[in-house]
């Protein structure tokens, strides 16, 4: 059984300080959600590109969507999850099979199994918090 993920806070500051391309998994324009207001923040505050993936591919703030992280162009920089946590294993295996840098499971989503994977693929990882918490801490 392996250790339960702690956060770790130089992981948080960088990825929240360094200019980057956030797939946002879970982002619609579904005003009751709260993926649109998170990745606005991310976008008008914090300056990082935002690839909106949902299940539907919408465009979401004038940027591009996809339905699946293996169609976005380029490299990807942090995978954002906003799904729960029994989707976010294979939210997580596909942030590993496309060479993502890093996975950010939001707030309540947590999976142990699927953190574990990412930090033995290489992967940083942060669970179970929101860059809005965290940013205002640094």
């Amino acid at each position: 059984m392996n250790a339960k993920h702690v956060n770790d806070p130089e992981v948080i500051r960088r990825l929240l300080t360094t200019p980057a391309r956030w797939a946002v998994v879970g982002l619609t324009n579904n005003p009751r959600r709260v993926a649109p207001s998170i990745a606005r923040y991310l976008k008008e505050q914090l300056g990082m590109q935002i690839l909106p993936v949902s299940l539907s591919g919408e465009t979401v703030m004038g940027e591009t969507g996809f339905e699946r992280l293996d169609q976005i162009p380029g490299h990807i920089d942090v995978v954002d999850c906003f799904v729960n946590s029994a989707k976010a294993g294979d939210i997580v295996d596909q942030a590993i099979e496309v060479g993502a840098s890093a996975v950010w499971l939001q707030l309540g989503v947590v999976d142990e199994a699927a953190a574990q994977r990412a930090k033995d693929a290489g992967l940083e990882v942060v669970m179970d918090t929101c860059p809005k918490i965290e940013y205002p801490l640094l």
